[in-house]
């Protein structure tokens, strides 16, 4: 008969395996489909981009012409992001900045904000959430069409003070037994325009003409 010792070992090489065998089944699932997930992710901001940012306002590649930003308390972000920038005729013309809303009611709300070189936004879209179905999701546009309430608002033509949802004595709508969603959001629109008032000049910033080497240049 085994020994209490040999039992004991034998049972832990056993798990041992087993963790080794789920741990390399979990990382080849996630290398198979990780790039899948981020390609079907990145298609329907894609969508989204396409609803704020109009071609009629850019003809550049704004897909193409992207700025990489810092991580930034304005954007609520704590990782780099990116802003899509369009120009027209050559000029700055509309930026799209990924923003987040870290204070939702089940945690972050993942937004990008489509705003004209003056400052106006053009449009907001919310890209994920993990609000609650039938109360809080109302802030996606398949849902309803509350947040393009934020369509045309600038820090010009609104106050600091406005900048809150009605209930607060702002001039945003809410739905009752859902305030803390749209005021996560609201906030995060805000800061977004300071942000990009702070730093309009860096986000238009053109990019470096490419380079040539010497034989190139040669003739």
């Amino acid at each position: 008969m085994m020994t209490t010792a040999k039992v004991s070992l034998r049972t832990a090489l056993s798990l041992l395996f087993f963790a080794l065998a789920g741990t390399a089944l979990l990382a080849w699932t996630f290398d198979l489909t990780h790039e899948t997930i981020a390609r079907s992710v990145e298609k329907e901001k894609l969508k989204l981009i396409a609803q704020i940012a109009p071609p009629a306002a850019y003809d550049n590649d704004i897909m193409k012409d992207t700025l990489q930003l810092a991580p930034d308390k304005l954007l609520g972000s704590t990782g780099t992001t990116l802003a899509y920038r369009g120009r027209l005729n050559g000029q700055p013309s509309i930026a799209v900045l990924e923003v987040i809303a870290p204070d939702g009611y089940s945690g972050r709300i993942s937004l990008i904000i489509a705003i004209h070189s003056d400052g106006r936004i053009d449009g907001v879209r919310v890209v994920s959430h993990r609000e609650t179905p039938g109360l809080g999701d109302y802030i996606e546009i398949a849902r309803s069409n509350w947040i393009t309430g934020f369509n045309g608002a600038s820090l010009e033509n609104r106050k600091d003070s406005e900048w809150k949802v009605r209930k607060d004595g702002g001039s945003f709508d809410y739905r009752a037994g859902a305030t803390i969603t749209p005021r996560a959001i609201v906030k995060a629109v805000h800061k977004a325009l300071q942000y990009h008032a702070q730093h309009r000049d860096e986000l238009f910033a053109q990019a470096p003409p490419e380079k040539t080497s010497g034989k190139e240049n040669k003739k």
